[in-house]
């Protein structure tokens, strides 16, 4: 299984890969919104995980942008934030994310979704 990694933050960004690749999924990884969106188009991940608060275009800039192309419109999304406003969930929803997670978060919650895109 292919994920696309969109995280800012290099540490959690590095763990989180690790992680992923210790569970056999193919990870491609970047911090930033234009990288993510070429990366998607390019490698047509399974699932895009996506950090929310992002520097230059935020997460749902990069749900918009592959919600827009043939290649990954049908991509599901898990976004991540560790924002505690509510409003976050509701755009996530809005823009059919199947997961929605608030940072820190356990791994196995991370898993269970991914899992979910089997």
């Amino acid at each position: 299984m292919k994920i696309l990694l969109v995280e800012d933050d290099k540490k959690l960004a590095l763990a989180l890969g690790i992680r992923l690749k210790s569970e056999g999924y193919d990870v491609n990884s970047t911090t930033n919104a234009m990288s993510a969106i070429s990366l998607a188009t390019l490698h047509s991940p399974d699932v895009v995980i996506i950090d929310i608060n992002l520097p230059g275009a935020d997460g749902f800039t990069i749900a918009e942008n592959l919600a827009n192309s043939s290649v990954t419109q049908h991509t599901p999304l898990i976004f991540m934030t560790a924002s505690k406003k509510e409003e976050l969930r509701t755009k996530a929803e809005q823009f059919g994310a199947i997961g929605f997670l608030e940072k820190p978060f356990p791994a196995t919650d991370l898993n269970s979704l991914i899992d979910d895109c089997r």
